[in-house]
């Protein structure tokens, strides 16, 4: 039988993850009373196994003051044979702030008050659960599906896991630089296909832009370095434990050249073990033209 222990600050996902264990045929429990938890546990291993193989058990800050006493409990499951795992979900503040805002609801450790004052809260009576993790995912920059798939790979495919994920990111310097952006790259220096009227409608996801930009020799260079710079750094950062990085690359309105180099670099460093990987364009959807076909139909 698989314990998983599924934690985390509130608005990073936990729900939606024992959602999703659910789905793959885990019995999963949400906010079990922190006295209870030893004597579930037990409960689970004497129960047979053809009738609940998986177990998710919901933990967070909703437990008040019990909360504290998680540790000891944790321990003692350790010391009398039960093996769990710890799967921590998390999120950077800006991200937690903006989805509390969105939901409209308060944060349970501050509900009259300001919600990064209950996020710094809910972060210090939390923080021993992070240290004892096996997994942490941060979901900041993941999509419901991302989230999927990486629990997918964890307890279903049982892939070896690393917290870190990569997002290449394309975007236009018109609109702003990324704030969480951790490398930052300027492609402004290749030609522009904005200039040539039969791929000015067309973007970065259409192979004539694509063929069109790859076809300079400075941008296939440009590829290559990226490349080697990723793959010397993603190895180190995973071993310092960082859980998100966000690349950058930037044309000036995030249509064409940005888009095709992110494309490029997606394909050349997807699919290596140990860390996860998403494509994303950000401005692509406030191009004019796009918004125009959008508008009528097209």
């Amino acid at each position: 039988m698989r314990f998983v222990i599924v934690t985390g600050v509130s608005g990073a996902g936990k729900s939606t993850a024992l959602k999703m264990l659910e789905d793959a045929d885990y019995f999963c429990v949400d906010n079990l009373p922190i006295p209870l938890i030893e004597k579930f546990a037990s409960m689970m291993i004497e129960m047979d196994a053809e009738e609940i193989r998986n177990v998710g058990l919901g933990v967070d800050v909703r437990s008040g003051q019990a909360l504290d006493e998680l540790e000891s409990v944790l321990d003692d499951l350790k010391g009398q044979g039960y093996d769990y795992e710890i799967l921590f979900l998390d999120a950077c503040d800006s991200v937690l702030i903006k989805r509390y805002q969105e939901t409209r609801r308060n944060h349970p450790l501050s509900p009259r008050g300001r919600v990064d004052r209950g996020i710094r809260l809910e972060r210090e009576k939390l923080g021993f659960l992070k240290t004892r993790a096996d997994y942490i995912i941060d979901t900041s920059q993941l999509l419901t599906r991302d989230l999927r798939q990486e629990l997918e790979n964890i307890f279903l495919k049982d892939r070896e896991f690393n917290s870190l994920m990569v997002s290449i990111l394309s975007f236009g310097f018109k609109y702003g630089i990324p704030g969480d952006g951790d490398l930052i790259f300027d492609v402004r220096f290749l030609p522009n296909p904005y200039y040539l009227d039969h791929l000015r409608p067309m973007s970065g996801e259409d192979e004539g832009v694509f063929d069109y930009v790859m076809s300079f020799e400075a941008a296939t260079v440009f590829a290559d370095k990226v490349e080697e710079m990723l793959r010397f750094l993603i190895p180190l950062y995973i071993k310092e434990g960082k859980t998100s990085l966000v690349v950058g690359i930037g044309c000036t309105g995030g249509k064409h050249r940005s888009v095709a180099l992110a494309r490029e670099i997606y394909q050349r460093v997807k699919g290596q073990a140990g860390y996860g990987i998403r494509l994303e364009h950000r401005d692509l959807p406030k191009d004019p033209m796009r918004k125009k076909c959008c508008t009528e139909g097209v």
